[in-house]
C-alpha cells in the first residue's frame, strides 16, 4: 500500500508554477472575496494568500462584512472582471443566505472563473474543450498522474454527485478513458458496484462511509472528504485504519487532497494570465 502524499505533489506543483512566473514577462493576479467571517473560509482564504506568495503572484484580498448587499458584490465583482492585472477571481463559498450564489458565480467572467463554476465552464469540462478545471478534482487527476496510476480502461467509481466534485470528477476521469459510475444516495447495491472498482473516490461528505467491505484488494481508492468526529479530530469519507491495507494507493485526510485544492487553484490562474495576455497580443 502506498500512501498518496498532497503535500508532496501540491508543493512540486507550486515549485514549477513559480518557476514559470520568474520566466515571465507578467505577473498572474489572483483577486480574493470572502464575505463575513466564516472561520474555516477564512483559513482557505489565508492558505491561498500563502500560495499565491510562494508562486510570485498578485494578490489582492476583499474582505467584506457579512451584511454586505448582493449587488455591493455584483458591482466589486464586474469592476475587477475589467480590471487587466487581476486575471483570476475567486468568491470563497459559502456566502451569507442573503447572497444569491448562482448569481455571483454567474457574474464572474467565465475567462476568469477560476474555480470553474461558471455555467461556460462547466459546458466546456462536459465536452472535454476546458481552460480551467474545478480545483478539487483536478488535484485528483493530478495526484494520480504523479504517481503513474493508469486510468484508461479502469473501473472508476464515484460516490457522490455534487456540482463542485461529484460531478465534474466523473468527467475527467470519462476524458482520461475510464469507464465510470456515479453512487449517490439512492444507489442501489453500492457495496457490490464498489467493490467492482479498480479507483473509488469518495466525495460524498459523510465520516468513514467507505468501509473495508466495499474495496477489492488493490484498488485505488482517494478520499475527498473533509468531516469533523465528536472528539474534534478531522476525517475523510472513508475508513482509512481499515480501508488502507486493502488498496495499492489510498489517500489520507488530513493531507491527501486537500492540498491539491490550492495547488490547482494557482495552476487556473497562471493558465488564466497566459490566455488573457494571448488574447490581449492578438
Amino acid at each position: 500500500m502506498i500512501r498518496m502524499d498532497g503535500k508532496e505533489v501540491s508543493a512540486a506543483v507550486k515549485q514549477q508554477i513559480a518557476d514559470r512566473v520568474k520566466c515571465m514577462g507578467i505577473k498572474p493576479g489572483l483577486a480574493v472575496i470572502i464575505v463575513g467571517d466564516d472561520p474555516a473560509s477564512r483559513i482557505y482564504v489565508n492558505n491561498k494568500k500563502k500560495a499565491c506568495e510562494f508562486c510570485g503572484f498578485l494578490s489582492e484580498e476583499y474582505s467584506l462584512a457579512g451584511d454586505t448587499s448582493e449587488q455591493e458584490l455584483l458591482e466589486l465583482i464586474r469592476q475587477l472582471n475589467d480590471r487587466e492585472d487581476i486575471h483570476g477571481i475567486l468568491c470563497q463559498l459559502p456566502l451569507p443566505k442573503h447572497i444569491d450564489e448562482k448569481a455571483v458565480i454567474s457574474c464572474i467572467s467565465p475567462e476568469k472563473d477560476v474555480d470553474a463554476f461558471n455555467d461556460v465552464n462547466v459546458g466546456k469540462i462536459m465536452i472535454g474543450n476546458y481552460s480551467f478545471l474545478p480545483c478539487t478534482p483536478a488535484g485528483v487527476m493530478e495526484m494520480l498522474d504523479y504517481y503513474n496510476i493508469d486510468i484508461t480502461g479502469k473501473n472508476a467509481v464515484v460516490i457522490g454527485r455534487s456540482n463542485i466534485v461529484g460531478k465534474p470528477m466523473a468527467m475527467l476521469l470519462l476524458h482520461s478513458n475510464a469507464t465510470v459510475t456515479v453512487c449517490h444516495s439512492r444507489t442501489v447495491g453500492l457495496k457490490e458496484i464498489c467493490r467492482r472498482a479498480d479507483i473509488i473516490v469518495a466525495c460524498i461528505g459523510k465520516e468513514k462511509f467507505v468501509t473495508a467491505d466495499m474495496v477489492k484488494d488493490g484498488a485505488v481508492v482517494i478520499d475527498v472528504g473533509i468531516n469533523r468526529m465528536e472528539n474534534g479530530k478531522i476525517c475523510g469519507d472513508v475508513d482509512y485504519e481499515n480501508v488502507a491495507p486493502k488498496t495499492s494507493y489510498i489517500t489520507p485526510v488530513p493531507g491527501g487532497v486537500g492540498p491539491m485544492t490550492i495547488a490547482t487553484l494557482m495552476k487556473n490562474t497562471l493558465n488564466a494570465c497566459i490566455e488573457q495576455s494571448k488574447a490581449k497580443n492578438k
